[in-house]
């Protein structure tokens, strides 16, 4: 099924094309869709490096300028959600590796131990069950961030985003089947947390979408010198 996705007579892979056509010549509602599309993936991975909402955001807007200044050279040799996704995660790696370089050389450093505030399901939700719901997904967010590095870009990818083996094998350059051995020793991790508690709730953790993806569209066009 990948394959024919990629394929020029696939209509996905024609309507990918034509966006990325227009978005090259500046089309600002063909990057809006673009971002729109492609979002909520890179800034759950994105948070699954930096584990902070406000970096996260912040790195995501760089990635998208450097994947947008750069799009005219994109060749179609992966998809590409691959494409954005690799250069949004090396832009999160960066950030980490300074944050550490800037962690070594202060003496004190402020935590930042934010928790992504959840908006009720609706005005007429019940309050408990919205109160429920709201303290599993800070679970699952408190236990996903207390994993390993390595485990839990794995963990969000395989799992939180839904990606296959090979598409997380791929996106992270590593062998399936570490791929498999690293998300084993993740959910395990999860598991002395959450028990039975995964699951169902894990598709609306860390959302990215609504006023928050609007803003950083907005942001992304506004720094490309594009009129909104």
């Amino acid at each position: 099924m990948p394959a024919l996705q990629n394929s020029p007579l696939h209509p996905l892979a024609t309507q990918e094309a034509d966006l990325i056509r227009r978005a090259v010549a500046g089309d600002v509602e063909a990057i809006r869709q673009i971002i729109a599309i492609h979002n909520q993936r890179l800034y759950r991975l994105v948070r699954a490096v930096v584990r902070s909402n406000a970096d996260a955001e912040d790195v995501l807007q760089d990635a998208y300028l450097r994947a947008f200044a750069s799009l005219g050279t994109f060749k179609g040799g992966s998809s590409l959600s691959t494409w954005l996704s690799r250069i949004a995660l090396n832009a999160a790696l960066m950030r980490l590796r300074a944050q550490k370089r800037l962690k070594r050389s202060a003496v004190t450093l402020p935590t930042d131990a934010q928790i992504i505030p959840f908006p009720l399901v609706s005005p007429t939700a019940d309050p408990e069950r919205v109160m429920a719901q709201r303290q599993l997904l800070h679970l699952v967010e408190e236990a996903t961030d207390a994993l390993p590095d390595t485990f839990r870009l794995v963990f969000v990818a395989r799992i939180i985003e839904g990606l296959s083996v090979e598409e997380t094998a791929m996106l992270l350059d590593l062998p399936p089947a570490t791929v498999k051995t690293r998300l084993h020793r993740a959910r395990k991790l999860i598991r002395t947390r959450l028990e039975e508690q995964i699951g169902p709730v894990l598709i609306d953790a860390f959302p990215f979408a609504g006023a928050r993806c609007s803003r950083l569209t907005d942001a992304v066009i506004a720094r490309l010198g594009l009129e909104k």
